[in-house]
């Protein structure tokens, strides 16, 4: 996860200047400590890896890192974890609706998340990415693992010339390439 972090790094500064300078400082291991200790959640290495790279997107900007979603502050991700997890059989009375195991560590602002799933519902693949649609029953798994994610995006990085690149935002974003972030 580190090699992968470096590469994101290196692609968002080059390809989205202006994106990664909205990126908030990387989390050091003492405050992901804290973290754990106030949420009493164990943060997974990748998840830490991840966080200690960059922790999420400055609060005043809208800009989606992936899928029409922001990259959330861990802080931010923990809390809204455990605000829909104290709503598990009042408002959500589905099983799995929402599930305790899921951090939302992307979101789009309008109650949809991709979120980290610590358990591995549905699958036993600790560390799968589930999307979280508010108004939807399904809840699909996008990637095995938060690595498989990070490397369809690199990949998406990797062969898309500069110029192309600012046209497909231009457009829409990275959204308009859904599919080469759904991990098969």
């Amino acid at each position: 996860m580190d090699e992968i972090a470096q590469k994101l790094d290196k692609y968002l500064s080059i390809l989205r200047p202006e994106y990664y300078r909205e990126l908030n400082e990387p989390l050091d291991d003492s405050q992901l400590d804290k973290l754990e200790e106030y949420y009493k959640i164990e943060i997974p290495k990748d998840l830490r890896t991840l966080y200690k790279w960059k922790n999420g997107q400055k609060p005043n900007c809208y800009e989606a890192f992936v899928n029409n979603s922001m990259f959330i502050p861990l802080h931010q991700a923990l809390y809204d974890a455990s605000e829909l997890t104290t709503m598990i059989g009042f408002d959500f009375e589905i099983d799995n609706w929402w599930n305790e195991n899921w951090i939302p560590i992307f979101q789009n602002g309008g109650g949809d998340s991709i979120c980290y799933d610590l358990q591995g519902i549905f699958t036993e693949n600790r560390g799968q990415l589930i999307e979280f649609w508010h108004a939807d029953n399904d809840r699909n798994v996008i990637a095995p693992a938060l690595e498989t994610f990070f490397e369809k995006i690199i990949g998406f990085y990797e062969t898309i010339q500069k110029e192309e690149f600012d046209e497909y935002f231009k457009i829409g974003g990275i959204d308009n390439y859904p599919k080469k972030f759904i991990v098969e």
